[in-house]
């Protein structure tokens, strides 16, 4: 296991080719210590760890790594599905527009999504896969995230990736007192 800075997993994500809302997550309060916490998952991608906290209300910064090559049995119910019922949300990451032309592009194609589901009837899910789809979104998907505690799935998923956690944390806790943040704003 590598552990990299967090942008540069985002990235190993935004570029894997993979299928865009195959993609699901789970994220919360880091177990100890200052910041987040979040797992990223996909079939044919395998699962994402990243740790990250605000420096300040401008800068985040965090680490990750690759936690496993594929979603197997024992972590398949780990990850939220679509159609899970209860509070869970969505998520995205987002690539910015190439240049000019993109952002044009990408701008007529998400204004076209929104006229056409304000004429249709649709689900609010439907309607966020279309959004997506009409920015060129490269990873999206249903949720669990707990603004202020830990989803049960992100306790179990921690103990499943024990070893990978711990090393992770360290790092993490490397930046934080790099940085002399504590529990403020530097």
């Amino acid at each position: 296991m590598r552990v990299r800075d967090w942008k540069d997993v985002l990235s190993d994500v935004t570029e894997s080719g993979a299928d865009p809302d195959g993609w699901r997550a789970v994220a919360g309060h880091r177990e100890e210590g200052l910041g987040e916490e979040l797992f990223l998952g996909h079939p044919s991608v395998g699962v994402y760890e990243l740790k990250t906290y605000a420096k300040n209300p401008l800068e985040v910064r965090g680490v990750g790594s690759r936690v496993a090559r594929r979603i197997d049995d024992d972590i398949e119910p780990l990850l939220p599905r679509r159609g899970d019922g209860g509070d869970g949300g969505l998520f995205a990451v987002q690539s910015p527009p190439e240049d000019d032309e993109h952002a044009k592009s990408m701008a007529t194609r998400l204004e076209e999504t929104v006229k056409v589901h304000a004429e249709a009837p649709t689900t609010p899910e439907d309607f966020f896969t279309d959004l997506m789809d009409a920015v060129d979104s490269p990873a999206f998907g249903p949720m669990e995230y707990e603004f202020d505690g830990r989803p049960d799935r992100l306790d179990e998923l921690t103990e499943e990736f024990a070893d990978a956690d711990a090393l992770l944390n360290e790092d993490l806790e490397d930046l934080v007192d790099e940085d002399e943040v504590g529990r403020g704003f530097q």
